[in-house]
């Protein structure tokens, strides 16, 4: 049973994920960035990461990620989409396949419907009782296969 839960999750989640990453993933378009660190409006320094699209228009966009980190001039994949482009991501498995606010709710939920299922098996009725023992007494008929 925790085999197919397991499995049901991971084939869900993953079909999830497929169709929900911003950019869309079937319909974005990858070019190659280059990592820099700039100034914030704030005065912080952080990472960007700068592309060039028709040698004309340049993006850049934040590449600060929780538990992710970048070298200057550091080469980096970008995904994009036509229509656009500056709203674009730094694809990688960590910050646009998986974020941290997924993974933690998905830890959080299953952990949640686990102990509510345990909470209300653990707990049966007296009348539930009685009706469970009432049934293992009955005889077990068994009928013909054939008619």
């Amino acid at each position: 049973m925790l085999r197919f839960l397991f499995t049901f999750f991971i084939v869900v989640f993953g079909l999830y994920v497929l169709f929900s990453r911003k950019p869309d993933f079937f319909d974005g378009v990858t070019t190659t960035a280059t990592v820099h660190f700039l100034k914030d409006s704030t005065g912080k320094v952080v990472p960007k990461a700068i592309f060039k699209l028709n040698d004309t228009s340049i993006y850049s966009i934040d590449a600060a990620y929780l538990f992710r980190s970048f070298k200057e001039n550091e080469a980096v994949t970008v995904i994009y989409e036509n229509a656009n482009p500056q709203n674009a991501a730094i694809y990688s498995w960590w910050g646009y396949w998986i974020t941290w606010k997924e993974l933690l709710a998905c830890i959080i939920g299953y952990i949640v419907l686990f102990q509510a299922a345990k909470s209300i098996v653990s707990n049966p009725s007296p009348e539930a009782i009685k009706e469970l023992e009432e049934y293992e007494k009955k005889p077990k008929i068994r009928k013909s296969r054939y008619k």
